[in-house]
């Protein structure tokens, strides 16, 4: 049975609920685009490289704009899902699309403030975007998911679905 991180980060995400064992499974396949977004930040943050930051970007909005054409979903439900029986990623709820928004607006801030030379700007816009990063990946708790829930009003909701909540 998943831990109750797992449930949680489910609800959060927008997804309804799902027998456990199914639920892991479709965290893990929901993990795939952070994990490679992530190490592509880790990549950008650590050359400095505007251009990378400002392509994620344009990745993740291409993900809110147009959520049937995700690269990464399309990619790991080709890659892994179909091939291995786990369950295919369907197009993003509306935190989760949220979310992507919030986090290509933090990587397009940092891009543009580097291209503009505006250091302390850029790594204030890095500084947010690895310890986002590393919530979602280690903490299994997405930032821009929980800003989405409190911005609908939806507090008590919000707050259940963190980590630290104890609830399933």
């Amino acid at each position: 049975m998943p831990h109750s991180a797992v449930m949680n980060f489910m609800k959060q995400q927008g997804f309804a609920q799902e027998p456990p064992d199914r639920a892991a499974l479709r965290f893990h396949g929901l993990q795939f685009q952070p994990m490679i977004v992530g190490s592509m930040m880790l990549v950008a943050i650590l050359t400095q490289s505007a251009a990378i930051f400002l392509l994620f970007s344009a990745l993740l909005w291409l993900n809110v704009l147009l959520p049937a054409a995700n690269p990464f979903e399309n990619l790991y439900n080709r890659l892994v899902a179909r091939r291995s029986g786990r369950p295919v990623l369907t197009r993003a709820p509306g935190p989760r699309r949220f979310a992507q928004g919030m986090a290509a607006t933090f990587m397009l801030a940092a891009g543009f403030t580097l291209l503009r030379g505006w250091t302390a700007a850029s790594y204030a816009f890095q500084g947010l975007i690895a310890v986002a990063f590393a919530a979602l990946l280690f903490g299994k708790f997405c930032l821009g998911a929980y800003v989405y829930h409190l911005l609908k009003g939806n507090v008590a909701f919000a707050n259940g679905t963190c980590p630290w909540s104890g609830s399933t």
